[in-house]
């Protein structure tokens, strides 16, 4: 090795160091992302079961809903995703559901204009039972 090239390791690192360093953090961001989507689905399936599960005269459907999918989040992921909140709402008179939106971690706090908005969505036809000697109302 002569001494023109001594050195050039440290600076080609140098210059590749910074490159490497932002994959990483932009695998970690990916990740933290997915997880943060996986918790919103989780709390919103389990909003929607209680949702589903309620008779249809029930007037408090809405907000037991909205309680035991913010308890999810609470319970599984309160850092993974970060102002969380659980609406509900109706198609038809027979369809409920739950959506939970919230924010992923960020991993650079340095762009505070980029945020990853995690929404999920669950819900569907209320549960009834419908005797077979009886009219279509639900018991």
């Amino acid at each position: 090795m002569s001494d023109r090239e001594r050195g050039a390791t440290v600076v080609e690192l140098a210059m590749l160091m910074p490159v490497i360093l932002a994959v990483a953090l932009l695998i970690v961001q990916v990740a933290l992302w997915f997880h943060g989507r996986q918790v919103a689905e989780a709390a919103a399936r389990e909003g929607a079961r209680v949702a589903r599960a309620a008779p249809f005269d029930s007037g408090s459907w809405e907000s037991d809903a909205k309680a035991k999918a913010e308890s999810v989040v609470r319970a599984i992921g309160p850092k993974l995703l970060e102002n969380a909140t659980a609406s509900t709402g109706t198609s038809d008179p027979d369809q409920r559901w739950v959506t939970v939106t919230g924010s992923a971690v960020q991993v650079v706090p340095l762009l505070p204009d980029l945020t990853f908005t995690i929404t999920a969505t669950s819900g569907g036809p209320v549960e009834c039972f419908r005797p077979d000697n009886q009219g279509d109302d639900c018991q």
